[in-house]
């Protein structure tokens, strides 16, 4: 799917789910870069390598649920609906898109919802006290990046893995920014 696709079909449907002061470039920026960065606005489900009968094979069956790539017990699903800034309105895009606001409903239906994959993750962002980075800010948007999906390839991976993981960022953020700041 094409950044441009991404952003009529699903962010800026989800943006208009949620209160105003939620709606900025800023912030389609910032989930343009995550999807990008989770899943290339590809994959659905968290791909995972596996072997079987001695094959080493990539396969859809991580824990991880849609473009966000968001799991049961995380921040977009739990996390967003027990937070006091969130929990309210995560209610309320559930039940815009006809979803019980459970976690395993939710963790279900964002597989396929990208809408509410999408306010979902803007929820998340709205939980980090900071400001949205602003333009060029591939540092901070980095960090904000961290602090709220807690990626554990980073957590868990070696300086080099870590290195790699925001030289990608930067370029998923740049290509985020060239989609939204023609």
């Amino acid at each position: 799917m094409t950044l441009s696709e991404i952003r009529r079909s699903a962010i800026e449907p989800a943006l208009l789910l949620l209160p105003a002061k939620m709606c900025s470039p800023q912030a389609e920026v910032m989930l343009l870069a995550i999807g990008l960065h989770e899943s290339r606005f590809v994959d659905r489900r968290q791909i995972i390598t596996v072997i079987r009968e001695g094959v080493r094979l990539n396969v859809p069956e991580g824990p991880a649920r849609s473009f966000w790539q968001a799991e049961l017990g995380g921040g977009m699903v739990h996390g967003v609906l027990r937070h006091h800034l969130t929990s309210e309105l995560a209610v309320a895009v559930c039940a815009a898109r006809g979803v019980q606001p459970v976690n395993e409903r939710i963790y279900t239906a964002i597989e396929h919802d990208d809408v509410l994959a999408a306010a979902l993750a803007r929820l998340l962002l709205w939980t980090d006290p900071g400001k949205l980075p602003g333009k060029g800010a591939v540092d901070t948007a980095w960090q904000l990046y961290l602090r709220t999906w807690r990626p554990g390839a980073h957590s868990r991976g070696t300086q080099a893995q870590k290195d790699e993981l925001r030289a990608k960022w930067g370029r998923n953020y740049a290509a985020a920014e060239r989609a939204v700041y023609p």
